[in-house]
């Protein structure tokens, strides 16, 4: 199925087009729906990517938005088929976060982030694989087995949104939502070859997200392009009452700059970033996309972000510290799954939670539990913390000089399926460029910026707190003059 008056397949087509083709009438959002639903039943066995299927929700969503346009109420999103990351509740259908935990549980609400998509009149074709309980960076932690990369059947697809950054890339959603804890919007972007956002931290509500680390979760959007990101944004972002942790400010219409030249421009190069452990092919591609944005009039400067080898560290305190708090309420009690013929209460807990979770889940509980008893909270978590604001505050201190910080989303690309599966570090330090956004809170994103042996490579813009709108031009100028992010693998 194909648009007439382009040359593209409707799923090789952007949601911005497609928006438009909708509004047009060109095509129908039943005709839309009904398309991705058809390749999904082609091409899911292959990938792996979607967890729940709502063909018969999707329809009559879809049936919907065809009345709303054709009455004149129609939403640039009215139509859209997109998937949600299996940790958004989701009202009537099953939410497991990727896990045994939650393989029987339906949510009987709706997230605040579903919620607002579903309310500017977009279609949900279903939900999303994902690292159990979006723990991982490589999408192999699910209960559900590993997502595959479209580009590559044997590599990973990245993770913990590598369910949705893979749906994207195959052509099965138009664009879907993911959740980005220490860069897993972000990598999975990178390594599938889409565009992916991570606003500042309490930009987007989390009400309704099922949570890992609550200090460092966020919702974002994965699209092909810095403008399908843009639309999506400006529903998924706004104040709500619900979040305490939610930041009561303005929306703008993230559109409305997408177009604003670039020249004088400041963009700063963490040498951090350019250091050991970087893949030599990677790094070029990245120094090719940096010349691009200069001829585009931006200027390029060398800084330094002194504590970012600490991340990595600071990260995997915090972050398990907090997933052991949250996770505490999967007990076999109220929710979620429940072992057989228990003995007593204490055989309960005990065999609900070691049967229901996955192995990295117990790690990260078990060395968030240790980092939080008595005599180690000092040594580790509030040192840890101390270190989390040191980070904050040299990316405060490099922004005083530049506008954005660009470098690599990842140091390689895509690796193989079980090759870094005995080795928890290597996994760790993939995440080493992505990680201390989340501590600091700012917005990052990453957009496809060239191949390395066949596999897609992502470009990381970073920005200064609620200038996701920055970001966002710089990576919609940089895709007026690049075609990396109009390549799709071969079955897409």
């Amino acid at each position: 199925m194909s648009d007439p008056t382009s040359t593209k397949p409707i799923h090789q087509q952007s949601l911005a087009e497609l928006s438009g083709a909708l509004q047009a009438g060109k095509v129908s959002s039943v005709e839309l729906t009904q398309h991705y639903l058809d390749r999904i039943k082609q091409l899911n066995n292959k990938i792996n990517c979607f967890i729940t299927v709502t063909e018969e929700q999707a329809l009559e969503q879809a049936k919907a938005a065809d009345t709303a346009i054709a009455a004149g109420n129609a939403s640039p999103l009215t139509g859209i088929p997109l998937a949600h990351k299996d940790l958004f509740c989701t009202e009537g259908v099953k939410t497991s976060c990727g896990s045994k935990m939650l393989d029987n549980w339906v949510a009987p609400y709706e997230s605040t982030v579903t919620g607002n998509l579903k309310a500017a009149g977009t279609v949900t074709l279903g939900k999303l694989n994902m690292d159990e309980f979006a723990m991982g960076g490589s999408n192999e932690n699910s209960f559900y087995g590993p997502v595959r990369n479209p580009w590559n059947k044997e590599m990973v697809p990245g993770g913990s949104s590598g369910g949705s950054a893979a749906a994207v890339a195959a052509g099965l959603a138009v664009a879907t939502t993911g959740t980005d804890t220490g860069g897993s919007i972000r990598q999975p972007a990178s390594m599938c070859g889409i565009t992916g956002l991570k606003p500042t931290y309490g930009r987007v509500s989390r009400w309704g997200m099922v949570a890992f680390a609550s200090s460092l979760d966020q919702a974002g959007p994965m699209a092909r392009t810095a403008q399908d990101a843009a639309m999506l944004l400006n529903v998924m972002a706004g104040f709500d009452p619900k979040d305490s942790t939610c930041m009561d400010r303005a929306v703008p219409d993230y559109t409305a700059t997408l177009d604003q030249p670039l020249k004088g421009l400041r963009i700063g190069l963490p040498k951090e970033y350019f250091a050991e452990g970087l893949d030599a092919k990677v790094e070029q591609v990245i120094r090719d996309a940096i010349a691009e944005y200069e001829k585009l009039g931006a200027t390029v400067k060398e800084i330094s972000l002194p504590r970012t080898h600490h991340s990595v560290a600071a990260y995997y305190v915090i972050a398990p510290a907090e997933a052991s708090a949250n996770l505490s309420r999967f007990d076999g009690v109220r929710f979620g799954y429940r072992c057989e013929d228990p003995k007593d209460l204490e055989d309960l807990y005990k065999r609900s939670r070691g049967e229901g979770f996955g192995s990295e889940v117990k790690n990260r509980i078990m060395v968030g539990a240790y980092a939080l008893s008595a005599g180690y909270y000092d040594a580790y978590y509030a040192k840890a913390q101390k270190i989390r604001r040191l980070i904050r505050d040299d990316f405060l201190k490099a922004f005083e000089e530049v506008d954005v910080i660009m470098g690599p989303t990842a140091p390689t690309p895509a690796f193989p399926i079980g090759a870094k599966a005995n080795d928890p570090v290597a996994m760790y330090l993939g995440d080493i460029f992505t990680i201390s956004t989340n501590l600091a809170g700012l917005p990052g994103m990453s957009v496809p910026a060239g191949f390395v042996d066949g596999l897609p490579v992502g470009l990381q813009i970073i920005g200064p707190h609620f200038e996701e709108a920055r970001l966002l031009n710089a990576g919609h100028q940089f895709q007026q003059e690049t075609d990396w992010h109009l390549h799709t693998p071969s079955e897409a």
